[in-house]
């Protein structure tokens, strides 16, 4: 190094390492997803009469989709291309479902009433294509992974003719996978929590694809 070159801070190089290479998204990312299918699981079982799925929201748009975001960024500041896919992914649903309910329950699309089943089948479709692709996606990850993603199409799927033929036996049936996939959710996040406090790793399973 030529010695007319001034050498930076070696205290201020410390520190901006550390703030772009330190700690797991998942601490954030894992339970507020977690959070946001128990709720939606628990409305689609029944615990909430179906007039009053706007119960969700709080959880859905405030914690659930802010969350993501969060884990969004913190991912892309680590430079994890696939995380930060996965948790931006998600926000975008979330926050799309949430603005679904308060444009459907608020009348802000200009929808007709005749027409809503279709327009949340829309939805619901659109959807379970990007989470299909977002499954393909993942065989390369560990299975827990893909299975999560694998129940989260299986639950949107049976959420279209439960939505379009009004059938609460496909809604009952869809929530119980949400819920299943939400105590998948808390299985990662606990083995994320183990791991940043030194512990060890909750198995996954190994990946689908090499």
């Amino acid at each position: 190094m030529s010695t007319a070159t001034a050498d930076p801070d070696p205290s201020q190089a410390t520190v901006q390492v550390s703030l772009i290479t330190a700690g797991d998204p998942g601490i954030i990312g894992l339970p507020i997803f977690a959070a946001g299918s128990v709720c939606l699981g628990m409305a689609l079982v029944g615990y909430v009469p179906a007039a009053a799925v706007g119960a969700v929201l709080p959880i859905v748009l405030a914690a659930t989709g802010v969350g993501l975001m969060i884990a969004t960024l913190w991912s892309l500041a680590l430079g994890q291309t696939m995380v930060a896919g996965v948790y931006g992914i998600f926000a975008g649903f979330w926050l799309s479902y949430a603005m679904l309910l308060l444009g459907v329950l608020h009348s802000w699309f200009l929808v007709p009433a005749k027409d809503v089943p279709h327009a949340e089948a829309l939805f619901l479709i659109t959807w379970a294509i990007v989470m299909a692709a977002l499954t393909i996606a993942s065989l390369r990850l560990p299975l827990a992974f893909t299975a999560i993603f694998g129940l989260v199409v299986l639950a949107l799927v049976l959420l279209v003719p439960a939505t379009l033929n009004v059938s609460s036996g496909l809604t009952h049936a869809a929530g119980v996978v949400v819920l299943v996939f939400a105590a998948m959710g808390l299985y990662l996040f606990l083995g994320t929590a183990s791991t940043a406090l030194g512990g060890p790793a909750y198995p996954l399973g190994r990946s689908l694809i090499k």
